[in-house]
């Protein structure tokens, strides 16, 4: 943000968050336990117009980039990372939508009025339980047909982060066509046909909600059927999306960690031994497991800087996978080495410390996999482009 406006807007912003953390943090454990996304954070988020940031100002939000968003979803996720991944979501989404060269936009308009406005959640519904993740490629067996002059829409949805909460779902479907074409298809959640199926039973990042959307014979508006391409075209957002994802992805998972982090400096200092007489703190063993976790972080700061620097300047997002799997593994190091060394407390569900190494521990799944990353860097050193 530039101007004297937007540091007072901003500041503004960060002291209804500061007010709001504790409250989040509060409910983690509750919904981590339920298994429930936490509503009553994502409204007060929506009420205090967190919901609204990512969409441009000229459409009524807040406008901002890369570099603030990943700063508003690491300040969330130190408190709830289930909600925080949510709000990374829809940040991901209405800017993805807001830069689009292929939305219309009437509709541009209408899904982004509805954020500013109500503080509608969107998020892209992707996975299939057969295809799994499309960035692996493949064509998607959800379908939309052309019946008595209506797009009827079919197929299912797994892994849909919010679920519940979304009043927006951006569908990747294929048209059932001679020539058949892919791509987003934008779908009022609340449509007849739309039915949620209860399916997210995970280890970690319990309240998120990713459950399976099962569309039957959904009536689609003609004017709800964007951004298709031929089969094989692919996307012309795929790469600034995909940016945004990996940076903040990895900004999430490393947040959890810094908390899994600091619950460790608060145990140590409390924590006295009758045999020994003085805090866990004053031990040399731990001061060296606190280097290490601290120096992980330290290369996890200095990775974040890289990628959002690079962004800001518009350079090749080629390094943007590999800033995500790195601070991603040194974010499960950090909290398996908490875990280490205290024992039955860092493992018991009395204390936060495991919900942390079950919540970063997801940070492995999401879009790009270390594999995927690995090979792609290997052949842009090995096999130049021609």
């Amino acid at each position: 943000m530039d101007g004297s406006h937007g540091v007072d807007a901003q500041t503004r912003q960060d002291e209804r968050l500061a007010a709001l953390l504790p409250r989040f943090a509060e409910r983690a454990a509750v919904h981590d336990r339920s298994g429930e996304i936490a509503l009553e954070t994502l409204d007060d988020l929506r009420q205090a117009g967190f919901l609204a940031l990512a969409v441009p100002r000229e459409k009524g939000g807040g406008g901002i980039g890369l570099r603030r968003t990943v700063d508003l979803v690491a300040r969330v996720a130190r408190a709830d990372p289930s909600s925080a991944l949510i709000l990374a979501m829809q940040y991901l989404q209405t800017a993805g939508i807001a830069c689009s060269s292929t939305w219309p936009d009437d509709l541009r308009d209408e899904v982004l009025g509805s954020v500013v406005r109500d503080g509608a959640l969107v998020n892209a519904l992707r996975v299939e339980p057969d295809l799994g993740t499309p960035a692996r490629g493949g064509v998607p067996a959800t379908r939309v047909r052309r019946a008595g002059g209506r797009w009827l829409l079919s197929g299912q949805k797994i892994f849909s982060t919010g679920s519940s909460a979304l009043t927006w779902g951006l569908v990747w479907g294929v048209t059932d066509e001679p020539e058949p074409r892919v791509g987003q298809i934008v779908v009022p959640l609340d449509l007849p046909g739309v039915r949620i199926e209860k399916s997210w039973h995970h280890l970690g990042m319990r309240a998120t909600g990713s459950h399976t959307f099962v569309f039957d014979d959904v009536d689609i508006p003609d004017r709800y059927l964007t951004s298709l391409q031929p089969v094989g075209a692919g996307s012309p957002e795929t790469a600034s999306v995909a940016r945004w994802h990996a940076i903040i992805v990895a900004g999430l998972y490393d947040a959890i960690a810094r908390s899994a982090r600091d619950w460790l400096v608060d145990f140590l200092h409390s924590r006295v031994p009758s045999a020994l007489g003085r805090s866990l703190a004053t031990l040399p063993r731990f001061h060296s497991v606190l280097g290490e976790i601290d120096g992980l972080l330290l290369v996890n700061t200095a990775l974040m800087e890289r990628g959002l620097t690079q962004a800001e300047a518009g350079q090749r997002a080629e390094d943007d996978g590999q800033i995500k799997r790195i601070m991603t593994e040194n974010a499960i190091a950090a909290v398996a080495k908490a875990i280490e060394v205290t024992g039955n407390p860092g493992l018991s569900q009395d204390n936060p410390l495991e919900r942390h190494y079950r919540n970063v521990l997801c940070g492995r799944i999401h879009t790009p996999q270390a594999d995927m990353v690995l090979e792609s860097a290997g052949k842009h050193v090995l096999v130049p482009a021609p």
